[in-house]
């Protein structure tokens, strides 16, 4: 595989996991409760100020995996190479 190919797989593989934790950061924020390793966290549990940061470290996570397979399927050249 050419390294475009190989450019094309890890950013298809970014935008599915970005995917991923838009779905997970919408249940969050419609159920009130996200899974923190093999457990269900809820609003009330957590209280809202560590809540609201586990909602914002997965959209930080889920940005910078959208940069990332924007930069990989569109050639941005955000990379060095």
């Amino acid at each position: 595989m050419g390294e475009r190919g190989e450019d094309v797989l890890v950013g298809v593989a970014c935008a599915l996991l970005a995917l991923v934790l838009i779905r997970r950061i919408v249940l969050a924020l419609r159920d009130g409760t996200i899974p923190v390793y093999r457990k269900q966290l809820s609003r009330e549990e957590a209280g809202p100020g560590k809540y609201a940061a586990l909602i914002a470290a997965n959209a930080a996570v889920m940005a910078l995996l959208t940069v990332v397979a924007a930069d990989l399927l569109l050639g941005l050249g955000l990379r060095g190479r």
